[in-house]
């Protein structure tokens, strides 16, 4: 009973909109008709420039950290990795925006961070490394994704099973990225400060 409760309170932490409320309350509009219409960090940016976007990464990052810790709390890390995951699910299919909402990476960061920092620092670098030299962000997260699983199944086999429904799901959210990268009209993006 406490694991579906868990689950369900992880679920809805995740789709909480952060972005979606940031640029709301600072008069940038609705996220979802400018940009790219997500409501993740990337088009955050886009609107509201780096240090709004950064702070929506790091609420989503929190949201799934929060999860995680409740998971480990009441059972243990491999549970705990997957009221992240559920979290995660959560910023992908909010109930609150009709099931439409993120792509998940920040929320996967978020889940590393909870999980074992040294992770989160690796693939951090790893992603920003390829994100500022190509310009792409989702890129950078592709990458990511290929990786991240490893690194799950070396902490534990539960955590690594979690780690790989993330990527899985997560790469499932950038299909059309992956597309638009492979007939090279994938936008690249401007790292401004402030917009």
């Amino acid at each position: 009973m406490i694991n579906a409760v868990l689950l369900i309170i992880s679920y809805l932490l995740g789709s909480v909109p952060m972005g979606l409320l940031l640029t709301k309350f600072a008069g940038k509009g609705d996220l979802r008709k400018v940009g790219s219409g997500n409501i993740g960090a990337t088009n955050v940016m886009r609107v509201g420039g780096l240090r709004m976007a950064a702070l929506t990464w790091l609420l989503d990052m929190a949201k799934v950290v929060a999860a995680v810790l409740l998971g480990r709390a009441f059972v243990d890390v491999g549970f705990g990795a997957w009221c992240g995951f559920i979290a995660i699910v959560g910023h992908c299919f909010p109930i609150w925006l009709r099931f439409h909402g993120g792509k998940g990476v920040s929320g996967l960061f978020g889940l590393l961070l909870a999980i074992s920092p040294l992770t989160f620092l690796f693939i951090g670098i790893e992603w920003l490394l390829v994100a500022l030299t190509s310009g792409y962000s989702s890129l950078g997260a592709l990458v990511v994704f290929f990786l991240v699983p490893v690194f799950g199944f070396i902490i534990d086999i539960n955590v690594g099973f979690a780690f790989l429904a993330v990527a899985l799901l997560c790469l499932i959210r950038h299909r059309e990225n992956i597309i638009r990268l492979v007939h090279g009209k994938e936008s690249k993006v401007e790292w401004k400060w402030k917009k």
